[in-house]
């Protein structure tokens, strides 16, 4: 029998006064996963993440969070939750260490205890060799990277992470993935926002997009990209002020045509059939670039490449 979902959303609603953050999300988050919410600006993902975390009441719909009311039941629940938000506000007159023990003092962890499981934390983010230095000089890897432990200080049933590479430089955002891989392995159930369409390929088994408080798709990666967009895109860019001139002489090839300011995409099964046809209709692109259709395709086929702030 499976178990049952360790969040569980039915109409959930998020209203700022006449504004509407979260308009009616169905949402069911299982155990062992590691569960994505994508979107623009003002998707209402923060919004959804902060009722799940249990500092912001829902206004309408049902929600529960491992099997509680987050509305009577929210200090039980965040006694179980661990929260890494998206801006890391570590301690910084404390060492890095302390910085775990002091912390798990909030969860009434023995000291002895909290020294152990520190010690044992610093080892899976790889800083025990900073564990006596004051946070201030650390790298932003460092910090996400500690921030992530302290998330992980009460043994949670249930992580949050909010935006959690942002800022990070490649290679500290590749060390946190696979920080955070490992805690799936491990069977600690996830649940971030993320910007980037890799990480969440990376990471998520499952994620919703969401745009204007709803949630526009739901699936794996792999099922978002063969449902929403093709096998593959060429990529051409043509010698030329306008692209859009090429546009009608481009038509029929593939499934889709884009045109964008300075190239235009063709969404088709088969790149390279698609470039032979290009190719017989006399047209000579300055560059041409085959590659897999990915998560970042699906996301701005169904939120739209216009900045919202």
């Amino acid at each position: 029998m499976p178990q049952p979902p360790l969040i569980r959303a039915r109409n959930l609603v998020k209203r700022f006064g006449d504004f509407t953050a979260v308009a009616g999300i169905d949402v069911d988050v299982r155990p062992g996963e590691a569960f994505g919410f994508l979107g623009p600006n003002g998707a209402g993902k923060s919004s959804t993440m902060r009722m799940i975390g249990c500092v912001s009441p829902p206004s309408g719909g049902e929600l529960t969070i491992l099997g509680m009311d987050p509305v009577r039941q929210g200090t039980q629940i965040r006694a179980r939750l661990g929260v890494c938000p998206q801006l890391d506000n570590l301690d910084q007159e404390l060492t890095v260490r302390e910085n775990l023990t002091t912390y798990a003092r909030y969860f009434g962890i023995p000291r002895r205890v909290a020294r152990e499981r520190a010690t044992e934390l610093l080892d899976f983010v790889q800083l025990t060799d900073r564990a006596n230095s004051k946070v201030d000089p650390l790298s932003g890897g460092m910090k996400r990277r500690l921030t992530i432990a302290r998330a992980l200080v009460n043994e949670p049933d249930l992580v949050l992470l909010d935006e959690p590479t942002t800022g990070l430089d490649p290679q500290a955002r590749h060390l946190v993935w696979e920080r955070l891989f490992r805690l799936k392995q491990q069977g600690v159930t996830l649940v971030l926002t993320t910007h980037y369409m890799d990480e969440a390929e990376q990471l998520c088994d499952r994620l919703v997009v969401m745009d204007g408080g709803r949630i526009a798709a739901e699936g794996s990666p792999r099922e978002l990209i063969e449902r929403y967009s093709t096998r593959e895109v060429v990529e051409l860019r043509f010698a030329a002020e306008s692209q859009e001139a090429f546009a009608d002489k481009l038509s029929g090839i593939g499934d889709r045509v884009e045109v964008l300011p300075d190239r235009i995409l063709l969404y088709v099964p088969d790149g390279d059939a698609a470039v032979a046809t290009v190719n017989a209709r006399a047209l000579v692109p300055a560059s041409v670039l085959v590659r897999r259709s990915s998560l970042e395709d699906v996301f701005l086929h169904l939120t739209g490449r216009t900045l919202v702030d």
